[in-house]
């Protein structure tokens, strides 16, 4: 396999506006193609993308990836209706892949020469010897663990645990969720013979035995990220054997030859490279471009996150996690729980004009709220919003977290109170980015993307409180295009040169007059903050 290069990313923001996005038509492609695979916890897309990074939307293919919730805090997948999605989605690519003219009596579905895969992270399921599901694919949204996040901490040295895996005390993560499992489950906990990710379940199925990337595994909580391996004294604690989990593996080390009846089903696919499944979030940043110290991924659809990418091993920063991209580069980062999902939120409850079935990230500017909004001036309403409708997770880990609104009064208005909580999302970036390596850094480009991210009255408010330039990415599908460009770095197909450039959008400047007009608006987010959560000593607080 070829090295795993660091790529150039987006290194000419001076010529964002000039690019429209990385699609290409099917006729100017470039072959051989990467299908590459994006299983999200909404939706599960599959498409070709070319030598040159470049999807070709005209193969894209989309499924419903189902997620059921309940108030207990539960959240959770069927696995197999979950790869059923992902087959119905590469029947639909292959498909439209051989009727695409131009390459072949084939199409372009000949000129495939391997798969690519990116997950979201976090998931569980535990299998029998036979490899059924035993249990449902629980999602790293299931809060049922929070006693065990107390007993955790009391039976475990929590700081040097966090040191080793980079994962902090909380319940998205399989430290808390297999403790929480075994305790409540422990008859169905004794007969569970491996606990697989969804990644690693689609490549049991599709080849009889699956591997763990370094990535997601690094997700887990159970990675011990220095010596990429399973943390044995975490899974001595919990009660979990090493052969119950699957064999490690780096990003660019493919599985290859589907059993049947895939390798009928999927004849182009039969003998290409399969790459081991990736966490959504470091494809993400390769993708959008994000893929160095340089550029900070800034992730906004249902929730939000804030990623940059480093060299080696970093430290721990209290409230942040360091998981893995591959094995010689980290993601730095914290995650929110909020996103277009209290935007969604706001409008059903206030009752304006959004649109619920058109999703949580598309109350875009033709429904006519967001001019309103606009023309609300910067922190002018005298409202203070938590905004943790979902718990809070990036710095404070606070689970049980719930949404708060300060400052109403008779003559608020509903415009008002959508401005007060973009801001206060912003305000939660503003609480992560303060703790990146190198913050302080001004020649940092903030990329955003997700569906919430055309919003632009957001984007604005995110420059004006960051204090830093925001561009609005243009890819199309950053996360699928990020898997692939590792699966095409393996193989290979882009030598010695940097990754291709990203595309890029609209440029959002900051304003230094609103930016410190939001400087006071965030002390008084902080003070309601330290009034009504309690500090947690584990996880650390801002200065």
């Amino acid at each position: 396999m070829g090295p795993q290069g660091r790529g150039a990313g987006v290194s000419h923001v001076s010529n964002a506006r000039e690019l429209s996005g990385q699609a290409v038509n099917p006729t100017e492609a470039a072959p051989p193609f990467v299908l590459a695979i994006d299983l999200g916890t909404s939706t599960v897309r599959s498409m070709l993308v070319d030598s040159r990074a470049r999807v070709l939307p005209a193969t894209l293919s989309r499924a419903p990836a189902r997620v059921r919730v309940s108030a207990s805090g539960a959240s959770e997948a069927h696995i197999v209706e979950l790869a059923e999605s992902v087959w119905s989605c590469v029947d639909g690519t292959l498909e439209r892949a051989r009727a695409l003219s131009g390459h072949g009596p084939r199409g372009a579905a000949a000129a495939i020469c391997g798969v690519a895969v990116t997950t979201f992270v976090s998931s569980v399921c535990g299998l029998d010897r036979g490899g059924r599901p035993l249990t449902p694919l629980f999602t790293w949204a299931d809060t049922r663990g929070e006693e065990d996040v107390a007993r955790l901490r009391v039976s475990l040295p929590w700081a040097e645990v966090y040191e080793r895996t980079g994962c902090p005390l909380h319940t998205s993560y399989l430290t808390v969720r297999l403790s929480w499992f075994k305790r409540t489950s422990p008859e169905v906990f004794t007969r569970i013979a491996r606990w697989v990710s969804i990644g690693e379940y689609l490549e049991c199925k599709l080849f009889g035995r699956a591997r763990c990337s370094y990535s997601v595994a690094s997700w887990t909580g159970l990675l011990d990220r220095a010596r990429l391996a399973w943390d044995g004294s975490l899974l001595d604690a919990l009660g979990v054997t090493p052969d119950q989990l699957s064999p490690l593996v780096d990003v660019d080390e493919p599985i290859a030859g589907l059993r049947p009846p895939f390798d009928k089903r999927w004849p182009e696919l039969a003998s290409v490279p399969w790459f081991p499944a990736v966490g959504d979030g470091a494809a993400h940043n390769l993708g959008s471009g994000a893929d160095d110290s340089r550029h900070v991924a800034l992730a906004l659809g249902t929730s939000g996150a804030l990623r940059v990418v480093e060299p080696g091993d970093p430290r721990i920063t209290p409230g942040l996690w360091v998981y893995k991209v591959d094995r010689r580069r980290s993601l730095v980062g914290g995650a929110l729980s909020e996103g277009g999902n209290i935007l969604a939120w706001f409008m059903r409850v206030l009752r304006l004009s959004f649109e619920p079935e058109r999703g949580e990230a598309e109350a875009t500017a033709d429904s006519g709220w967001e001019e309103a909004v606009a023309n609300v001036a910067p922190d002018s309403h005298s409202l203070t919003v938590l905004p943790f409708i979902a718990g809070e997770r990036s710095p404070g880990w606070h689970s049980g977290a719930r949404a708060t609104i300060s400052g109403l009064s008779l003559a608020t208005t509903p415009e008002e109170i959508v401005r007060a909580g973009l801001e206060a999302v912003a305000y939660r970036f503003a609480e992560i980015y303060a703790r990146l390596p190198a913050a302080g850094e001004n020649n940092r480009t903030i990329i955003a993307s997700g569906g919430a991210s055309r919003i632009a009255v957001w984007l604005q408010i995110l420059a004006d409180v960051l204090g830093r330039p925001v561009v609005q990415s243009s890819e199309p599908e950053p996360s699928a295009r990020g898997a692939a460009l590792l699966a095409l770095r393996a193989m290979g197909m882009l030598g010695d040169a940097p990754d291709p450039p990203a595309a890029l959008g609209r440029i959002f400047t900051p304003d230094d007059a609103r930016h410190a007009r939001y400087l006071e608006g965030l002390a008084r987010h902080r003070a309601l903050y330290a009034r009504l959560l309690a500090d947690d000593p584990q996880q650390g607080r801002p200065d």
